[in-house]
């Protein structure tokens, strides 16, 4: 590294604060997704899975495109591994809100399972899937509006999981509610959640009395010990990260526009039906109105019965 280089990687450094970031897909794989790290991720398994799973080692798995056709879409995961006991463990940092990603996240595990099949004879043993999401958004649809929801393959009459083949972790970071490190210092699951959402700004990594992984994952998240090739690569996924965001921040706010000019145009519509029917026939209308250009905007059905009062019988009528 020449004196140019030393002196722009310090002041990039400087500029970006000391540890990576693990919501950047670099960062994510760095931390979770190679033999020298393992321990990481399986620090993380272990406290995610308390009192149901004992993970001792894991071995990653080349992550290849699983294509079963020769036209169907491919899959690559960010990080993909199997226990000794045979379990494989999916593991996606998702960024960007996408409208079914409940959906693909049971593709991905749906496809991790059926890859196991082998040609020629084959008893159709299969070994369970786990798939664990993380979410730096708060899903509109498909996955219940807290921090950490699990599905698995349940029987109807009792509730009770009864095939361990298919689970599915959403971990949606927003909700988290752990703000302080006093919080969360006695559980070290609540404590790598902190960490994922906030080390991108420490100044000094916390937990490290009480939890030894944390002075490695310390170690590797360091910006100064970056080489130069990876810190470009780094810095280029933190750019994507920011475009993504504010492509998300624009969406947002062209939403709110397009429903406040809805709510407007509804209640004028509303108020001269109002006067000429009466105000309780003008303010049904109005809902109505208000709801079918809601629905115009492709909002989801639970964000116009909360805006509208409006039953979801009534909506499905406007559809």
């Amino acid at each position: 590294m020449n004196q140019r280089q030393r002196m722009l990687k310090t002041i990039k450094t400087k500029m970006m604060g000391k540890f990576i970031d693990p919501r950047a897909d670099w960062a994510f794989k760095r931390i979770f997704g190679s033999d020298d790290t393992k321990d990481c991720l399986i620090t993380f398994l272990n406290g995610l899975f308390k009192d149901e799973l004992v993970i001792k080692d894991v071995k990653f798995q080349k992550n290849e495109q699983i294509i079963q056709r020769e036209n169907e879409r491919g899959i690559v995961f960010d990080v993909k591994c199997k226990t000794v006991e045979g379990r494989h463990i999916i593991v996606e940092m998702q960024k960007k809100e996408q409208e079914f990603f409940a959906d693909r996240a049971l593709y991905y595990t749906a496809k991790a399972i059926t890859s196991q099949g082998i040609k020629g004879r084959w008893n159709y043993h299969l070994y369970p899937v786990y798939t664990v999401c993380f979410m730096d958004f708060v899903a509109k649809n498909g996955v219940e509006p807290r921090f950490r929801t699990d599905m698995a393959l349940c029987n109807l009459k009792t509730g009770k999981q009864e095939m361990e083949r298919m689970r599915i972790v959403f971990l949606q970071l927003p909700l988290f509610t752990g703000k302080t490190e006093e919080e969360c210092k006695d559980d070290i699951f609540k404590c790598w959640i902190y960490i994922l959402k906030n080390m991108g700004e420490f100044e000094q990594m916390p937990f490290l009395d009480k939890y030894p992984v944390f002075r490695k994952l310390a170690a590797i998240g360091d910006l100064r010990k970056l080489t130069v090739e990876e810190q470009e690569l780094y810095e280029e996924d933190i750019k994507n990260m920011r475009d993504l965001y504010s492509v998300h921040q624009f969406e947002m706010k062209q939403r709110r526009k397009e429903l406040k000019k809805a709510r407007e145009e509804a209640r004028t519509e509303g108020r001269a039906e109002g006067r000429a029917e009466g105000r309780a026939e003008g303010r049904a209308e109005g809902k109505l109105e208000i709801a079918k250009r809601m629905l115009l905007a492709r909002l989801s059905d639970d964000q116009i019965i909360a805006f509208t009062g409006l039953s979801q019988c009534q909506i499905d009528k406007l559809k």
